[in-house]
């Protein structure tokens, strides 16, 4: 990291000669200005606001060619590119309109907004007219279906993402780029609770990112984004917000969401709050008795935005209960979380160091398992977590940022199923990322990550792990709007709590769980190979992967029975992991578009040659949008195949079509935008089980339902 300062400190050129670029963003639908509509100017990453005219300026861009994207609330106006000459002034102007194509941004994938073309990480967002629709409790079921993401569950509210068949402690959960301190990935039965509704945007990075967020986000991240996220330039005048609202059939789905931020001057107060309940669901069959969840949640925040620094400080809170479906208890979990985070930065430094972002977050969670009534185990997890990213001002063709993190978590377990000790983990880490441009179609980008975790348990032996993550990858231009992407990245990964420490019955796992202290470090080499393409009528992505891991850690089962329960030891092997994903979105006409996607991947330990559990089966989906004006109805099939490659204490999937329609009408004005839709899921009524449930045995998925919603975001 020394070199890199040193470099960055000797390279500077705060006298090159620079220009700026300025222009106008109107609604297409009427021509009128648009106000507070984001601009992002690439590949330098800065992001402007249109102030009431519907104006934006960038100063001081360095002399160059660049591309500008613009953006609010799920309305796009393509990408146009600009050369900004010394002294000159570049014009780009947009007019807004909803479209099928919307920009995809991402401030994930590198730590700065960029579009998920640029990206060198295989990132998908889905944005604010999206998730308006979805009616869901758990992240899991938010994503469910997206490239290379499946489902993990117990039920209905402890959906959890598996990216590429990366699940748990090898996901990363964040929200607004901090971690959300909850205990989803520690077993099946524990959620990730979620309102889609508050969300502007959810990014999901498939591949290794360990080198921003650590050695958890070996297999991917998924970053839920909210309006508290931005550092603009200004804040803004007036009221700001959103209200939304949905019900559905099936399992009697209620819920509603609104917030409101007030900008005066420079200062910008924000609150929300919102919440949904469901009741048990109907399959074709059955009822399922105790798949009930419920999720409520509220939050506050004070933010002020000054010419060269910011800050925005945030409380939020959130309680609610979600059920275990089992064939002999009724089982519910009860949970709060309370979290306070402060973010903040300084830009426009004209120094070495030309930016400077800072955040520190608290969370305290807490969740009980109860059963017919009576408490059986208690979960507590306080954690805080703090970084420092410093930007690095752009030297000729080198560019990049470094910095520091650290967490400290405190981890208890009280009942039954305390099968690990009270533990205090400490981990601090310095990363450093570079891009070199080379040309106006290639860059390339390499960095390092130097990390150590320790945990200190209660009455057993102190552990630390220490260890560097690298990666080198290389972004082209091939053709006009195509990019051909490729990463080789080297990850290591402490083993978690339970995998060091676990002793006694989990019946969330269906097992009596043996943890060995002994373990060590996971480490993975893989490569990433991505094909890109961006236009007017056509967006498509074909990525291919694969992972060979070392040392890689795994519950295998020793054939013993213990309280009822299989005994399970966690072990070491090596592993590998490859596959596909990818899709299109093609436009037919002008009212038909065409949606296509995919996925599959291949999991197995090498030396045993055994496919490891719970592996999502071959998927594929295909769907029409069909436009006209505001109006879409988009009708779609998905496909899963059987699963036949499994471990050795699973049982074997059917594969299945699942049809479903969406319609949806979006009405634009001048300061709002509104949304109303329908959502007609599992349309042919077909039972089918989820591969990736601890219960699908017990529990087939959801049989056919109908939601309805409607949201408006005002601005």
């Amino acid at each position: 990291m020394a070199l890199v300062v040193a470099s960055s400190l000797c390279s500077a050129e705060p006298n090159s000669p620079v220009g700026r670029v300025e222009g106008k963003i109107t609604l297409q639908v009427t021509g009128k200005a648009l106000h507070h509509a984001s601009v992002l100017l690439l590949p330098l990453g800065r992001v402007i606001e249109s102030d009431d005219d519907g104006k934006y300026q960038f100063a001081e861009v360095p002399v160059g060619k660049y591309d500008l994207v613009a953006s609010v609330n799920g309305l796009t106006g393509g990408r146009v590119s600009v050369t900004v000459a010394a002294g000159g002034v570049a014009t780009a102007d947009f007019s807004l309109a909803v479209s099928p194509l919307r920009q995809e941004i991402t401030v994930t994938a590198s730590g700065r907004p960029e579009t998920t073309l640029e990206a060198f990480s295989a990132v998908s967002s889905i944005d604010t007219l999206d998730l308006a629709t979805k009616a869901a409790t758990s992240l899991g079921d938010v994503l469910d279906g997206q490239p290379g993401v499946a489902k993990r569950s117990s039920g209905p509210g402890t959906g959890r993402p598996v990216l590429r068949g990366f699940d748990g402690d090898r996901v990363l959960i964040m929200q607004d780029g901090v971690r959300t301190g909850t205990l989803s990935a520690q077993s099946g039965d524990h959620g990730e609770p979620v309102d889609p509704q508050s969300l502007e945007r959810v990014e999901i990075v498939r591949g290794p990112a360990t080198l921003l967020y650590g050695s958890n986000a070996i297999g991917g991240v998924v970053n839920m984004v909210t309006g508290h996220h931005e550092a603009q330039s200004a804040g803004h005048e007036g009221l700001h917000g959103y209200l939304s609202t949905l019900g559905g059939t099936n399992n009697s789905l209620v819920g509603g969401s609104g917030g409101l931020d007030y900008g005066f001057g420079r200062w910008v107060i924000r609150m929300g709050s919102g919440g949904q309940r469901t009741s048990d669901y109907s399959t074709p069959e059955e009822r399922i008795l105790n798949s009930a969840a419920r999720t409520y949640s509220g939050q506050a925040g004070l933010a002020r935005y000054g010419e060269k620094n910011w800050f925005n400080l945030s409380y939020n809170t959130q309680r609610g209960t979600y059920q275990i479906p089992l064939s002999d208890e009724n089982t519910r979990l009860p949970f709060t979380r309370q979290g306070v985070r402060l973010t903040g930065g300084f830009r426009a430094l004209n120094r070495p160091i030309e930016g400077i972002q800072y955040s520190y977050n608290y969370t305290d969670w807490k969740h009980d398992e109860v059963a017919n009534g009576k408490v059986e185990n208690q979960f507590f997890n306080k954690q805080s977590d703090y970084r420092a990213v410093f930007e690095q001002r752009r030297s000729g063709r080198l560019s990049g940022s470094f910095g520091g993190w650290g967490l400290r978590r405190d981890y208890k377990a009280v009942g039954a199923e305390a099968i690990t000790p009270p533990t205090i983990q400490n981990a601090l880490a310095g990363f450093a990322v570079e891009t070199l441009t080379i040309s106006d179609r290639v860059r390339m980008q390499f960095g390092a990550r130097l990390e150590n975790n320790r945990f200190s348990p209660e009455r057993l032996a102190k552990r630390s792990f220490t260890g560097l993550s690298a990666s080198a990858g290389v972004n082209a231009g091939i053709w006009n709007g195509g990019v051909f992407v490729a990463n080789y990245n080297h990850s290591y990964r402490a083993p978690a709590i339970e995998e060091l420490y676990a002793r006694g019955p989990h019946v969330g796992n269906l097992t009596y769980e043996i943890g060995d202290a002994k373990l060590r470090r996971e480490r993975g080499d893989g490569l990433d190979v991505s094909l890109r393409h961006t236009s007017t009528r056509v967006r498509a992505e074909l990525n291919y992967f694969y992972y060979r891991m070392r040392d890689f850690v795994f519950l295998a089962p020793t054939g013993d029975v213990e309280d009822g329960l299989r005994v399970a030891e966690y072990q070491q092997a090596n592993s590998r992991y490859t596959g596909v994903d990818g899709r299109v979105q093609a436009g037919l006409h002008k009212n038909v578009w065409l949606n296509l996607g995919f996925d599959a991947v291949q999991a197995e330990l090498t030396g045993l040659g055994t496919p490891l559990p719970r592996i999502p089966p071959v998927r594929g989906r295909v769907g029409l949008d069909l436009r006209w004006r505001g109006l879409s109805v988009a009708p779609e099939v998905v496909l899963a195949d059987q699963q036949t490659r499994i471990y050795s204490t699973e049982t074997e999937t059917a594969g299945y079509a699942l049809a479903s329609v969406r319609g949806t009408y979006t009405w634009t004005r001048q300061h709002a935008i509104h949304l109303f839709g329908v959502n007609v899921f599992n349309a042919g009524n077909r039972l089918y089980r989820n591969h990736l449930s601890f219960i699908k045995d017990v529990a087939p998925e959801i049989g056919r339902g109908i939601s309805v919603s409607y949201s408006v975001r005002f601005f």
